[in-house]
């Protein structure tokens, strides 16, 4: 039953990357919810720390670990844009 867990994770997964593209190319935390981001952050550890406790070490591991890190790397891109948009408005 794992394989519909790894579908629901792919199809969450291909919205990440188009957010980051999105990030970088508008320079714009317009649109981003901080809280919204750490609240994934948050699901996709637990499912990671829920897969690695009972012993589940399989592809589905792999998709929450691609989609933690793709998360992670927009909420770091949040962080420099916030930042330059102080900056602009000093």
């Amino acid at each position: 039953m794992q394989i519909f867990e790894f579908i629901m994770l792919a199809c969450f997964g291909l919205s990440w990357p188009i957010s980051v593209c999105k990030s970088i190319r508008t320079g714009s935390t317009q649109g981003k919810s901080l809280v919204f981001m750490l609240a994934i952050i948050a699901g996709y550890i637990s499912g990671i720390v829920g897969k690695v406790v009972n012993g589940q070490l399989s592809y589905v591991l792999i998709a929450y670990t691609f989609n933690l890190a793709v998360i992670s790397l927009d909420l770091a891109i949040y962080f420099v844009n916030k930042k330059r948009e102080k900056e602009a408005r000093l």
